[in-house]
């Protein structure tokens, strides 16, 4: 990550860029209006930040990204055969991509076959899904040299293509806490999605721009993005059909986590219902176009939401009661991730660990390399007594596969 390891806790990161800035605790403090003793006890670790929006306040007085505060892991440091990501970082910044005038020519002599690219895409599309981040990383940096090549020799159909690449990029990208690179991706796959004039595929790569709005921080635009795109596709689609539905579904519930997050109540509400309604019309959990959308879908985003907004006892309560088997490895993990965030704010610290414990089974690499894991695991661990005892055991050894301890 940029700047503090990922070793700090928040609280230990506001104090570190603070004092870079060569702010007092009083004028922080100030500056988000809050006490002295409040940013004390935050940078302390006696007090924990629950609401996000706050954080984003924070990191706007600090002049840092939201990234900067909630740590970002980049190479998947225990998976050395899997770590792609600089590669990526290579196929994304490939100066070819900053101007199809200047580099007229490049890759003309490169003629991937669309169908076989699609079906690779399809297929990292699926272990992303599995939850097995690195393979689906090492396909990446491949599969979006091809997709600049389909842009260039293959106009529409190769542009529908490119937009389903880079947004698994993004997506991926997200996941793993490389906003700046996720962001980039999400604009190849508008670019690509505008080009393909096909409004699936316009309105599934606006999804992937609204998840690297949220990444960083920028939830007003996330649901204007949402907005936007919501709007024009009701105009320019008549027939909803189970695609449509999820797509439009999986807008609203993207803009109603925007709304959460910054401490939007009746928006976030007015979304999810929204989705809710498209989920019923859809009758069942689904996974067109990889959006896992459906009932369950909505439940655990209502779930999410309530964490986010400070309902901690609603996510305790009622998160353990969800079924989660019909979903994607991927959604499964988030679900137990927000709920052992929900349990460690409740200081059910023995339920959280094995909440992710239990979701570590089902994807190693979604826990290891999940700032929000880590905070957790440093939140346990401060509060744990130093025993020798099988638990405090098993939090010490998930800390240090999390590298949430050096």
């Amino acid at each position: 990550m940029r700047g503090v390891g990922d070793h700090l806790s928040i609280g230990e990161r506001i104090a570190f860029y603070r004092q870079r800035r060569g702010l007092t605790q009083s004028v922080l403090a100030s500056l988000v209006g809050r006490s002295e003793d409040w940013l004390s006890k935050i940078e302390r670790g006696e007090r924990d930040i629950r609401r996000l929006d706050l954080l984003e306040e924070l990191a706007s007085a600090l002049r840092i990204t939201l990234g900067d505060l909630v740590g970002q892991p980049v190479l998947l440091e225990d998976e050395h055969q899997q770590d792609d990501v600089p590669a990526v970082r290579d196929a994304l910044m490939a100066p070819q991509r900053l101007s199809r005038r200047l580099f007229t020519g490049a890759g003309a002599d490169w003629h991937p076959d669309r169908a076989q690219i699609a079906s690779r895409t399809e297929g990292a599309w699926d272990q992303y899904q599995q939850g097995r981040i690195g393979p689906a990383i090492t396909k990446l940096p491949d599969l979006i040299r091809a997709a600049q090549a389909l842009e260039a020799n293959d106009a529409r159909a190769g542009a529908a293509v490119s937009a389903r690449v880079h947004h698994l990029a993004a997506t991926t990208l997200t996941k793993i806490g490389e906003a700046d690179l996720a962001w980039i991706a999400a604009e190849r796959a508008m670019n690509a999605a505008d080009s393909s004039d096909d409004p699936l595929v316009l309105a599934s790569a606006a999804r992937a721009g609204t998840h690297a709005l949220l990444a960083v921080g920028r939830y007003d635009d996330a649901i204007q993005l949402g907005q936007t795109a919501r709007t024009w596709f009701t105009d320019n689609v008549r027939d909803l059909d189970p695609a449509a539905l999820s797509l439009l579904g999986m807008l609203d519930l993207r803009m109603a986590t925007a709304a959460a997050r910054r401490n939007d109540r009746s928006t976030a509400t007015e979304l999810l219902d929204s989705a809710e309604r498209a989920a019923d019309q859809l009758g069942a959990d689904a996974n067109h176009w990889q959006t896992s959308f459906g009932p369950t879908n909505v439940k655990l985003h209502r779930l999410s939401a309530a964490l986010d907004l400070g309902d901690i006892a609603f996510v305790t309560e009622r998160a353990p009661q969800v079924d989660t088997s019909p979903l994607p490895t991927v959604r499964q993990v988030a679900h137990q991730i927000d709920l052992a965030r929900a349990l460690a704010y409740s200081a059910q610290d023995d339920a959280a660990i094995t909440a992710l414990l239990t979701a570590e089974q089902k994807s190693p690499a979604l826990v290891r390399h999940n700032p929000a894991v880590r905070e957790i695991v440093r939140q346990i661990q401060r509060r744990s007594p130093v025993t020798s005892g099988q638990r405090h055991s098993e939090i010490l050894a998930l800390a240090e596969r999390c590298r949430a301890i050096r």
